[in-house]
């Protein structure tokens, strides 16, 4: 499942909010941070000496698994998912850092590992993958993303998101993700976005959460709120579209 969004709107949250839920029910849960912005072991809790080192950052282990010159584009990774990762809560956290142009015709060690990571956690590796990313899904490229089961656009109540959310959900459905569905966050209850903007169908909406407002003045941690049952709620049902 991959989650996505102009930057600020909450899908980082909205993320883990997920990936805590389905942890919750005694699943197996990978959450993934493809985001430059590397925010998601943060949201988790975890203090910055808990977070993983980016993969991208590791360059001698690119270098072992995928070379220079002529790159290995199908490197062994089988092993790396759990020497990489955290555990936090439950879920396991593996932090990628930037993947873009990965299924843009990019050639470079770091996108050529990174997204062999990816397919074996898809295809291989977990019953449940969550992978938050930056704005776009070009990234993913065309032969992880037609492995990912669906995406969740998360959107602000405002045109500039409801713009940039509409353009993400043209881009994967260009690169074959049909699937789809979006998240309403900081939303009324009775707020529709307008019809001229092509958006997937909205399955929930979230309000403004006065609680989360509070508690970010003290942790980056979006754990624990008192309205973790409604949460779950939203959850489940967006869960039960992908099914």
């Amino acid at each position: 499942m991959a989650v996505a969004g102009k930057g600020g709107v909450g899908k980082t949250s909205f993320a883990v909010w997920l990936g805590d839920y389905l942890a919750r029910q005694g699943e197996d849960v990978w959450m993934v941070d493809a985001d430059t912005a590397l925010s998601l072991g943060p949201a988790l809790g975890l203090t910055p000496d808990q977070v993983p080192t980016p993969l991208v950052q590791q360059k001698e282990l690119i270098q072992e698994r995928v070379g220079s010159g002529f790159i290995n584009m199908n490197p062994k990774v089988d092993d790396l998912a759990s020497r990489l990762s955290t555990t936090v809560r439950g879920m396991h956290l593996l932090v990628m850092g930037t993947i873009a142009g990965a299924g843009s015709g990019c050639g470079c060690s770091a996108n050529a590992l990174l997204k062999a990571m990816l397919v074996h956690l898809i295809i291989h590796r977990t019953q449940w993958l969550i992978v938050d990313l930056e704005a776009g899904v070009e990234h993913l490229g065309r032969g992880t993303i037609s492995s990912v089961d669906g995406l969740i656009v998360v959107s602000e109540p405002s045109m500039r998101s409801l713009n940039t959310a509409s353009e993400i959900s043209r881009l994967a459905a260009d690169l074959g993700l049909k699937k789809q569905a979006m998240v309403l966050n900081r939303a009324a209850e009775g707020y529709a976005p307008p019809q001229e903007i092509v958006l997937p169908p909205v399955l929930a909406r979230i309000p403004s959460l006065e609680s989360l407002v509070e508690q970010q003045q003290h942790t980056a941690s979006v754990l624990d709120l008192p309205e973790r049952d409604s949460l779950d709620h939203i959850c489940a049902a967006v869960l039960q579209h992908f099914q």
